[in-house]
């Protein structure tokens, strides 16, 4: 079996990536992930998976799908409780991007007020660059 790509838990039932291929959405599925976000628009670089790609290869895998693109100019994307009910269920969710930063700063944003700074310093310090939150949180 192939190995999950490079990622990061921000908690035990959240994890955030760079680009993942459709062929890697086996490894996911069978290190128990059930929920797959793709936090990063089609087209965005040359080579990359489209979103139905993904969600034909996540959908034989027994994955449920959402594809929630995000920009500088769209974050946190137009329906940031969403994000935080998949983020917050039962099921343990893959989000993923270019390189886990839009997904990890979404999971920061989708916690409540009082949770967001502690939620930024836990990703500061996975490695994560924290700043569209930060700017987020000042709108």
């Amino acid at each position: 079996m192939q190995d999950i790509p490079h990622y990061v838990k921000l908690t035990e039932t959240v994890a955030a990536a760079s680009q993942i291929q459709v062929a890697d959405l086996a490894a996911i599925a069978a290190a128990g992930y059930q929920v797959v976000i793709n936090n990063r628009p089609d087209g965005e670089a040359m080579g990359q998976p489209s979103s139905e790609e993904m969600r034909a290869a996540a959908a034989s895998e027994g994955l449920e799908y959402h594809y929630y693109p995000l920009n500088a100019f769209n974050y946190p994307g137009p329906d940031l409780s969403a994000m935080a009910e998949l983020f917050d269920g039962s099921r343990p969710v893959f989000a993923f991007c270019r390189s886990g930063t839009r997904s990890s700063n979404l999971w920061i944003s989708s916690r409540s007020v009082d949770e967001q700074d502690k939620a930024r310093q836990h990703a500061q310090q996975l490695g994560f660059d924290v700043s569209i939150s930060i700017s987020m949180s000042r709108r």
